[in-house]
Formats: structure tokens, C-alpha cells, sequence
């Protein structure tokens, strides 16, 4: 069996799916290591690093013609690998494993039908203690959530920390972190070993103490929120007059505060806004938002994606891929992740898809060119398995 590493293509990712220290912990007796030439570079990590760790080095389009199984940070509907016709290239029966975007009908899932391959889509890993090793969203919006202080600070003109001097004394910046989810989480960390005054808010109270063990104030906005998580341990999708009411209740805290940092996200879904034109205009000259949901359509009104822009002296950054911005580590994190779920999906030296294992159910959309599940062939506009049972139109 040939497992594949590929270079990443998506504009301005530099992550790579499996760093070398991981390649040994792959290799077996019938089992190999093949990676893209360059695919580690931008990463940090050069082809002489993946050979002393036995792996082999070969061009693109060798790669994809003999692999049994290509990993990958982005493709599909992420963007990357398979969004652009390569997928032909790929035997028949072949599977991708990687961040694959599976939320709405796309040309490369047609693609994976027309060549009979299989497809596992990472940001469906199921949150249980098991797969906590293998999700790549939490691993990822780590390291977001500390990307997001420090471009903040470099933003911002004034300094985090409190400093008392012989030329007079500098009070602590003022931060307020919306969304406690991973990426909220390392954002309070973060700003708080930089030196400055942090809040935070979410819909869910449960995350009030966890807040407060950081060293942070939990903000405390008096909303009928009702059942506020999802199934998944995710933020629950409110309706609009639930964030209209949330919005007029946050614009006190975000006009008395300097940097702003809005980090929530469903997956799947348009981010919610928080942060309206009305919220900015309050906020003073200097004060800067931080948005890391500007790729899904960003937490604030004004966000535009992969852009800085200047509204009444507000700076509002839009960073899009985050996550890459931190190469190195964020493959590293990654390249565990992947290993750990490669780990669960082989055995005896060959790729086995057990649909009775929960994170192979969970995170599998394509096995020999078929959608095993009717609600996520739906979704993604292609036909289901024969015999699964049609998506019921109402939730309960």
C-alpha cells in the first residue's frame, strides 16, 4: 500500500498533511511513504527530512497514479487537491483523506462518483473522547485563536501590558474575545500572557467557568437562549432576533474595548454577525477587530475576507487560513491528527473502511464513487447507496 503526500496548491496555504516525524510511525511491511517533491518546503520541512525518515520523494503525477491513499490539508470543496481535474489521474478505488468542505454541492464530489475513488472528510470528526487525537478543527483553531492576539497587537497602537515607567505609567490594553470555543479559548490565554485586560463572551454559560480560569471576566448578557450547543459541541445556529437582541446587549463591552476578536463559526455555515456597522462606529479611532470567521463571511459586518480595512480610524482585519500563517506547528498538529485517524483505517497493511466504527461513519463521504448516507448525498447534489433511506424534511 502507497500512502501520498502531496503539495498543497490552495492560494496561501503552506501547511503540509504529514510532517516527516510522523512517516516512520506509517511505514510497515507493505506499506510506503511517497511524498511530492517540495511538499514539506514552505512548511519547514525539506524532501532530505522526509527521506532520512524512510520516505520516498517522486514528482506530482507519479504520485497520484500509483497512491492508495492521498493525504491532504485542503481539497475537494476546500480548494486544493482535486478541485481542478486531478482526480482522474488517481486508480480507481483510491482514497483521499483531508479537509474536504463537504457542506454543498461541488464539481469534485461529482468527480469522486465519475472515478469510483473514497473520500474522508476530516472536519467530520466526531467529538468523543477517541477522536480527540484526530480532530483537526480544534488543533487547527488553536493556533487561529493565537495568531488572531498577536496580529491584534501588531495592529493596534498601543501596547498590551501595563507598564509603570520613569516617563509615566501605560494602562493595559482592553480585549474582548466573542466565541469561547478552541479558538476563543487560546485567545484569552494569549492575551492574557501579553498583559491585557481580557472579556469574553458566549451564548453557551457553561463556558462562564472556563473563562474565569484563564483569568478573564465572563460577560454576562441576560438572553432566552434555550438549548444553546449542538450535538457536535459546537455553538448552536441561533435565529436572527436572538442575534439582533445579542447585538444591542454586546455594544457597550466592544465600544470600551481596543481589540476585538470574533472567533465564531459553525461549521457548514455562513458565520453569524456580532459585530454590526452600529458596534464599529462606537468603538474609538485606533481599536482594532480581529475577525477569523471572515473566510465563512465573517463575524462582523464590514469584514472583508483577506483584507485590512480602515472604518472611521476602526482597523478591521479579515485573515483568511489562519492557521497556515504558523506553518511549521500547524503541521505538526495536523500531520498527528492525520496519522491517528491513518492508524484507525489500517490494518494488516491496507486501508479497511468499517462502518461500524464511529469516526470511519462520521467522516466518510465517499466510498468507490458512492455517498454512503441519503441526507449527505443530498447535500452535496449526488446520488446515495442503494437501499439507504431518504433524508426526513423536518428535524426533530
Amino acid at each position: 500500500m502507497k500512502i501520498a503526500v502531496i503539495k498543497e496548491r490552495a492560494p496561501n496555504e503552506r501547511r503540509v498533511a504529514l510532517v516527516p516525524a510522523h512517516v516512520s510511525t506509517l511505514i510497515a511491511p507493505g506499506v510506503t511513504v511517497t511524498v511530492e517533491r517540495g511538499a514539506g518546503e514552505s512548511a519547514g520541512f525539506p524532501d532530505t527530512l522526509y527521506r532520512e525518515k524512510g520516505a520516498e520523494i517522486a514528482d506530482r503525477q507519479e504520485i497520484l497514479a500509483s497512491a492508495d491513499v492521498v493525504v491532504t490539508v485542503r481539497g475537494c470543496a476546500g480548494g486544493g487537491f482535486g478541485s481542478d481535474g486531478e482526480l482522474a489521474e488517481m486508480k480507481s478505488g483510491a482514497i483521499i483523506v483531508g479537509q474536504l468542505a463537504p457542506y454543498a454541492p461541488h464539481p469534485s464530489f461529482a468527480a469522486l462518483v465519475e472515478h469510483r475513488l473514497s473520500a474522508f472528510s476530516l472536519e467530520r470528526i466526531p467529538r468523543i473522547t477517541r477522536a480527540q487525537s484526530m480532530d483537526v478543527l480544534s488543533s487547527q483553531a488553536n493556533l487561529a485563536g493565537y495568531r488572531a492576539v498577536l496580529l491584534g497587537a501588531l495592529e493596534l497602537s498601543k501596547i498590551f501590558p501595563m507598564m509603570m515607567t520613569a516617563a509615566g505609567t501605560v494602562v493595559p490594553a482592553r480585549v474582548f474575545i466573542v466565541g469561547v470555543g478552541v479558538a476563543g479559548l487560546q485567545a484569552i490565554a494569549t492575551a492574557r500572557r501579553l498583559g491585557a485586560v481580557v472579556s469574553a463572551y458566549d451564548i453557551r454559560p457553561a463556558v462562564k467557568e472556563q473563562v474565569e480560569s484563564l483569568g478573564a471576566r465572563f460577560v454576562e448578557i441576560d438572553l432566552d437562549a434555550g438549548e444553546t450547543e449542538s450535538g457536535g459541541g459546537y455553538a448552536r445556529e441561533m435565529d436572527a432576533e436572538f442575534y439582533r437582541k445579542q447585538q444591542e446587549k454586546m455594544l457597550e463591552v466592544v465600544a470600551e474595548s481596543d481589540v476585538v476578536i470574533t472567533t465564531a463559526a459553525i461549521p457548514g455555515r455562513k458565520a453569524p454577525v456580532l459585530i454590526t456597522e452600529e458596534m464599529v462606529a462606537a468603538m474609538h479611532p485606533g481599536a482594532v477587530i480581529v475577525d477569523i470567521a471572515a473566510e465563512r463571511g465573517g463575524n462582523c459586518e464590514l469584514t472583508r475576507p483577506g483584507e485590512t480595512v480602515l472604518v472611521n480610524g476602526v482597523h478591521i482585519l479579515g485573515p483568511e487560513n489562519i492557521a497556515a500563517g504558523v506553518a511549521n506547528h500547524a503541521s505538526q498538529l495536523f500531520s498527528k491528527n492525520i496519522t491517528t485517524f491513518l492508524e484507525t483505517i489500517i490494518r494488516d497493511g491496507q486501508p479497511t473502511i468499517d462502518r461500524n466504527d464511529e469516526i470511519v461513519a462520521a467522516t466518510l463521504i465517499m466510498e468507490d464513487g458512492v455517498v454512503p448516507d441519503a441526507e449527505l448525498a443530498e447535500q452535496l447534489g449526488l446520488p446515495a447507496a442503494p437501499g439507504t433511506a431518504a433524508p426526513t424534511t423536518e428535524k426533530e
